[in-house]
């Protein structure tokens, strides 16, 4: 009994992990990754020096501030249904050597005439051990990705006109879910021994960040401000759960660009190791992702470790009719 409520719990928690995972961070900046193939290999910002923010007449808080305010980045996503576009998704597993035992590749494109959206498959290749005798996937981190991005237009994770809000005691599980995705760094009530550790900005966590700052250029052309709030060394492992988190922002705008997450806990009851990053750019002046990738491991007791890794790139974006 006390095995069935342990998995539970974890599947719930992981549940909701994986999906703030799946849609939070920013990449290519010089984190702890784990020591396994990355498929992330799009190099998109250049960094020219660390800056001296009060003489640009900012402060650490005009960044934290626009971060809990910001909706650009909730946005982006809710644009894509206007859109056709192509996408490239690339799974990579692993076993406990970290040599790669399962392959996924797809090429779709995704068209949204009127209020039908549609996948047309240009590509589909599998390898490895990916499926159970049932047909479904091995790893829950697969099947959640293939719920996430194969389905996004079925689901809520995009819907409605406002960015969620923390919300009450009546708050809905995708409402916690949307929160976790949409406004990193607040406190999202319900997930057990790890809800306080989200709220990084507040009194009881913030004594366990450093904050840095730099100027650069994204996509060759825009510049851009990286905020980055990274674990003090000082700390201890069990202090934190978000170790690094890196905001790009629009310097003309204020807008967030991408961001990338550094994700790491330890308890009875789960464990992970986890790196995501997401990308956006412009397209007829409007933002939509471009770049998502992610590796991580998944730990639970009496179950098979999950190590996995994913690169998804959005491409040829064109406005369709309303």
């Amino acid at each position: 009994m006390l095995h069935v409520k342990s998995y539970k719990l974890f599947m719930m928690i992981k549940k909701l992990l994986l999906i703030l995972l799946l849609v939070t961070g920013f990449g290519n900046v010089n984190a702890q990754q784990i020591d396994r193939f990355n498929p992330d290999t799009i190099k998109t910002i250049q960094l020219d020096s660390v800056i001296n923010i009060k003489s640009h007449k900012l402060n650490a808080q005009d960044f934290i501030d626009a971060m809990l305010a910001d909706t650009s980045f909730y946005k982006a996503f809710r644009n894509m249904k206007r859109y056709a576009f192509t996408a490239e998704n690339r799974i990579y597993t692993y076993d406990k050597k970290n040599k790669v035992n399962g392959k996924i590749y797809r090429k779709l494109r995704h068209s949204n005439n009127g209020k039908n959206h549609k996948i047309d498959y240009i590509a589909k290749q599998d390898s490895g051990a990916l499926y159970k005798k049932n047909g479904k996937y091995q790893l829950y981190t697969v099947e959640m990705f293939d719920y996430i991005f194969m389905n996004a237009y079925n689901s809520d994770f995009v819907a409605g006109d406002g960015v969620p809000g923390p919300g009450g005691k009546n708050e809905s599980y995708k409402d916690k879910l949307k929160t976790l995705i949409f406004r990193p760094g607040t406190k999202v009530k319900g997930i057990p021994f790890i809800s306080g550790k989200t709220e990084i900005f507040s009194p009881d966590m913030k004594q366990f960040y450093l904050y840095q700052f730099a100027r650069g250029t994204y996509l060759d052309s825009i510049p851009v401000y990286r905020f980055k709030i990274i674990q003090k060394p000082s700390s201890a492992d069990g202090d934190v759960m978000i170790r690094e988190l890196t905001t790009i922002f629009d310097t003309r705008t204020f807008q967030i660009l991408g961001r990338y997450i550094d994700m790491k806990f330890n308890n009875l009851f789960v464990g992970f190791n986890v790196q995501m990053n997401i990308e956006l750019n412009r397209f007829n002046g409007e933002l939509l992702p471009t770049k998502i990738s992610y590796q991580g491991n998944w730990d639970i007791p009496f179950h098979a470790e999950e190590r996995a890794s994913f690169l998804i790139v959005h491409k040829d974006y064109e406005k369709e009719s309303p």
